[in-house]
């Protein structure tokens, strides 16, 4: 079995990257774990992930807490949060596939943007909860 936390990566990225409307604001599909040099903007990068262990004596899982990244070389904060809210719509409270583990529970938890005066981009960060157990 692989690690929920590559599998859920995985799974929010097929689920990002299948959504239209999400596509069509950034101008394609742009999903990265980590964003090659030169790429074109707006895109999203997957951030910070922490998994912490929360199995009882009766059964086991995961509670995971994952970031994505907007970022936006827009005028304006607009571009960033519009890409944000399609991004959080698509997976807030949502109940996607993970083979050999099931999503309990994904849930948008945070949300911030704001300028970015060393790289003159806007960057907004949306965390997230996911609880996972193993599948049946």
């Amino acid at each position: 079995m692989t690690s929920p936390a590559i599998e859920l990566q995985k799974t929010i990225f097929a689920a990002l990257s299948t959504d239209a409307a999400l596509a069509e604001a950034m101008g394609g599909v742009r999903i990265f774990d980590h964003a090659p040099a030169n790429v074109a903007f707006p895109y999203i990068s997957f951030g910070h992930t922490s998994v912490y262990d929360w199995s009882t004596s009766t059964e086991s899982g995961t509670e995971h807490l994952f970031t994505l990244h907007v970022w936006s070389k827009a005028k304006g904060k607009a571009e960033a949060l519009k890409i944000m809210e399609l991004a959080r719509t698509r997976l807030h409270d949502t109940m996607l596939e993970m083979p050999g583990h099931a999503l309990v529970n994904l849930r948008a938890e945070f949300e911030e943007t704001r300028f970015d005066d060393d790289l003159s981009v806007y960057r907004g960060i949306l965390r997230f909860r996911a609880v996972i157990e193993p599948a049946a």
